[in-house]
């Protein structure tokens, strides 16, 4: 059990941690070196998330199931290609297409890695670890600002590139061994209780709204934040310093989100997350110090993934019976945010000689976002108890279209 749960985390640590995520740290290096515009970075972020948002709408209707660790390892594979891919090549074509293709073998692995993991926690009544396994996000993120200061200051960014592929390897060969795909046929058929909680269906489309938003927003601090703090005077030590608080605030940040869910009701939670989240986004903008930039990557590193997890458990609560659905549904338009937000926000930026306009206007994005949540206060935690199949709560094909 501890060997699948660690081999989970590291195919967070290598698809999302660094594959995806270390774009941020980065950047400012290879803008430094390369001198490309923020119009440019912003294209190079967006082609990610549209590779990331073809790929969650067809994991979600491929019926691979009995294929899940197969395409999982393929999808590793990928992530470390086009990883090595960015530092091997100076081409923007060349960059295009591996960051399109490294968010799309991302959201396979963040998919398929969570299918496997999340089963046999089920399997073994271990639910309660499930954020454990989302902090792999976090871990990654702290890496990646350990590690690309080092590599940079022997490799430069390409070596940056090549470094953490290097590293993906090894973390991926230990996925490939630990990792398996197996479970008991008298857990799979059992029939259990599960209490759908909160809003009524008909309330889904208000959070699906809201978390297209988020999307929408928070991806212009995810893309550009450590740009943003290369830009003040006197930064002591290297910016990539901001990245790793984001990424030790993240590492918690799903256990202590759900475990105040419980307690307090998810909306109500999920709307105090994005308040903080919004109020981070805006700080560089009021407070442009080092202290600014602290809060605000603790605000964002704290909020990310908490409110990833808060709202897709909150969705399968409303409705376990149809979950996959409709996480995919609420999967397709956060990527689809992400794919606008940082495209958006370079032409502001570049227009503007500065990131204030862009901060501005990501906060309002994802305050709208939380205003959208406060009709679903009043049916927090409200129970309806619904029998099904576990079979049919975790599958991830298309088998109940």
């Amino acid at each position: 059990m501890i060997k699948i749960l660690v081999s989970g985390i590291l195919s967070l640590v290598i698809a999302m941690g660094i594959a995806r995520f270390s774009y941020t740290p980065i950047l400012p290096l290879m803008q430094s070196d390369m001198s490309f515009s923020n119009k440019v970075a912003g294209y190079l972020a967006a082609s990610n998330y549209a590779g990331y948002l073809v790929g969650a709408v067809l994991v979600g209707i491929l019926p691979l199931k009995k294929r899940r660790k197969a395409v999982l390892r393929l999808s590793l594979i990928l992530s470390v290609i086009t990883t090595a891919g960015m530092g091997l090549f100076q081409m923007y074509s060349a960059w295009y297409t591996f960051r399109f293709i490294s968010g799309f073998s991302s959201a396979f692995v963040l998919v398929l890695a969570s299918s496997i993991v999340l089963d046999k926690l089920a399997e073994k009544e271990k639910t309660n670890w499930s954020g454990l396994f989302y902090g792999g996000v976090g871990v990654g993120i702290f890496l990646t600002g350990i590690i690309i200061p080092i590599l940079n200051d022997y490799f430069k960014w390409e070596g940056a590139w090549i470094g953490l592929s290097i590293l993906s390897i090894i973390l991926t060969f230990l996925v490939w061994i630990w990792l398996k795909d197996e479970t008991s046929s008298s857990t799979q058929n059992k029939k259990k209780e599960i209490p759908a909680h909160g809003p009524p269906t008909k309330w889904i489309p208000w959070l699906i709204i809201a978390y297209g938003l988020e999307g929408l927003g928070y991806i212009v601090t995810g893309t550009f934040i450590i740009s943003i703090a290369g830009q003040i005077p006197n930064f002591n030590g290297d910016a990539t310093f901001i990245w790793m608080i984001v990424g030790l605030a993240a590492i918690p940040s799903c256990i202590i989100w759900s475990s105040l869910a419980k307690k307090l009701g998810f909306v109500k939670c999920l709307i105090v997350a994005l308040l903080l989240q919004s109020f981070g986004i805006v700080v560089p903008v009021l407070l442009m110090t080092e202290m600014g930039l602290i809060v605000s990557a603790i605000l964002f590193g704290a909020t990310f993934m908490g409110i990833t997890t808060l709202a897709t458990t909150l969705a399968s609560r409303i409705n376990p019976k149809n979950n996959n659905r409709i996480i995919g549904y609420l999967t397709a338009i956060y990527a689809a945010g992400q794919m606008i937000g940082p495209v958006f926000a370079g032409h502001l930026a570049s227009a503007n000689n500065n990131y204030n306009l862009a901060l501005i206007w990501a906060a309002i994005v994802v305050l709208i976002g939380a205003l959208f949540l406060l009709t679903g206060i009043r049916f927090d935690n409200k129970p309806v108890k619904i029998v099904i199949t576990e079979s049919s709560a975790t599958n991830i094909s298309n088998d109940d279209k």
